[in-house]
């Protein structure tokens, strides 16, 4: 079980986690295809740096023109996420500076989101760094989508065509699929072939007693 409070409330509020490039958003787009309401925390983030938003003002005005994306005028500029992620992740200082400011915003996001599906039974909350921003009360119970850190690290690798060293430096910053196991009430297994996951996440469903649109009905 994860440390903290956790919700207490009727509304089932599923914490979907793991590392990065563990397979969490496909996981999430699996269970929004079976018609769960999924809030995407990276969505959120990417929201609090929009164009013209106080947040993309705050990190402009802090690293300046070398996360700017190329072409962009001072009226509107926008933050290129790429320049942004290799300082962060090579300084800890930036990095909880960034996190200080866009954790927040992401959590006022999701409170505004789940009052407005008080009604639902059950919703997703996809949250990366669920852990590491200690939001876990935000939700009933964690599921956590695993795999082993090889697999990981190559993973990484593909996704963002990272060298080794700089996919070592971005698993390194989040807190290790060890420990998060020990937190977490339920794993997803993603150690096997992507067309699998399906099915995981399938019988993940049926287990835990979560109901879905695609359901039979009962009549």
């Amino acid at each position: 079980m994860g440390q903290g409070p956790r919700w207490q409330g009727q509304q089932r509020r599923i914490g979907l986690t793991g590392g990065i490039a563990t397979g969490k958003s496909t996981v999430g787009r699996l269970l929004e295809a079976e018609g769960l309401p999924v809030l995407d925390a990276d969505q959120y983030a990417r929201e609090a740096l929009a164009p013209g938003s106080p947040g993309a003002a705050a990190v402009l005005e802090r690293f300046g023109d070398a996360v700017r994306t190329s072409g962009t005028g001072p009226e509107c500029p926008t933050i290129d996420r790429g320049a942004l992620g290799s300082i962060v992740f090579s300084n800890p200082t930036d990095k909880r500076w960034l996190e200080q400011l866009v954790h927040p915003l992401v959590r006022q996001r999701f409170e505004l989101a789940l009052a407005e599906l008080a009604a639902e039974s059950a919703v997703v909350l996809m949250i990366p760094l669920l852990f590491e921003a200690g939001l876990q009360e935000l939700c009933s119970e964690i599921w956590l989508v695993d795999c082993d850190e090889k697999q990981q690290l190559e993973r990484l690798m593909q996704r963002d065509a990272l060298s080794q060293e700089a996919a070592q430096q971005r698993i390194a910053s989040q807190w290790s699929l060890e420990v998060k196991r020990k937190c977490a009430d339920v794993i997803i297994d993603n150690r096997q072939h992507s067309h699998q996951l399906g099915a995981a996440v399938e019988k993940t469903l049926k287990r835990n007693k979560i109901t879905t649109l695609t359901d039979p009905k009962i009549s």
